[in-house]
């Protein structure tokens, strides 16, 4: 994280171009796969048979949620290679863990919003409810991987697991799916556009009030120089000539994967719209009485 002062104020870099893009990436092909996905689970309500209608039928609407999936779950790759460039290559910190502190941060801003605790807690780079809901993507992304690839191949999975696991995957897929629109509506929403509008996921930087106010230990750590530990170049270069071939072929066989995934089996059933036609039907002589 680098310092600017330009304009005679201080700002404070909190997200490259990098982590900007992933969030960004993760913002619409989330948007998408709720507004395909949400209609698949309600088809016989009015809304969920009018948002279908609008995208052009069941099938075009699989595709959408299929297409939106598949980003989903290349922006994941892109984001275990580049959690695994930082950590292995740069030695970066592991702020994003949870720690006994955060439970402490829990308890006293409790206290400070019943108002029995004079100031809330300081926070460092990422504030406990920050890490709550990382934590939650990754949760809420595998399940959502491993219940959409049971549904999307039900033919393979049952050949390995009892037939019971399909419906349970569905139940399990759109109960997760609820519950992720439901927390980024609310929590989410709430804490970055209402409470106070954070610009840094589109501009990069935050103001030193906004430091001062969100995360006071990292602004006192990057004052103070001791933000991120001393890099060695040399032994950074040395290792990134190890992670990169190793992260290439790791990249290769998850896209490889993927491939095979979304290709693998076509189980949906075609329909077919409703049209309506003339039926001739010849009349029956009138018998002679």
């Amino acid at each position: 994280m680098n310092r600017s002062n330009s304009n005679g104020e201080g700002r404070f870099l909190r997200f490259g171009w990098s982590e900007r893009l992933e969030h960004g990436v993760l913002l619409v092909s989330f948007t998408v796969l709720a507004i395909s996905g949400l209609p698949q689970k309600y088809p016989e309500s009015l809304w969920g048979d009018w948002m279908i209608r609008m995208m052009g039928g069941i099938e075009s609407t699989r595709l959408i949620h299929h297409t939106a999936a598949i980003v989903l779950i290349l922006g994941s790759i892109y984001h275990l290679v580049a959690v695994g460039y930082k950590i292995w290559v740069r030695r970066a910190r592991l702020t994003m863990l949870p720690s006994w502190k955060d439970v402490q941060d829990a308890w006293q801003l409790f206290l400070y919003n019943l108002r029995l605790r004079a100031e809330p807690p300081k926070m460092g780079r990422y504030t406990f409810g920050e890490k709550v809901e990382y934590w939650a993507v990754i949760w809420g992304t595998v399940i959502m991987a491993i219940t959409g690839f049971m549904l999307w191949n039900p033919i393979l999975v049952t050949q390995y697991l009892p037939g019971q696991f399909i419906p349970a995957a569905k139940a399990a897929h759109g109960g997760e799916a609820i519950l992720a629109v439901l927390s980024i509506l609310t929590w989410h929403a709430y804490h970055v556009h209402i409470k106070h509008f954070n610009r840094s996921m589109f501009t990069g930087w935050l103001t030193r009030h906004e430091m001062e106010e969100e995360h006071p230990l990292e602004l006192a750590e990057l004052e103070q120089g001791t933000a991120q530990p001393p890099v060695d170049e040399a032994l950074v270069a040395r290792r990134r000539r190890i992670y990169i071939p190793v992260a290439f072929l790791f990249s290769v066989a998850l896209l490889i994967g993927l491939y095979v995934f979304a290709t693998f089996e076509t189980t949906a059933i075609t329909t077919v719209p409703r049209q309506t036609v003339e039926v001739y039907t010849p009349a029956t002589p009138t018998p002679a009485p």
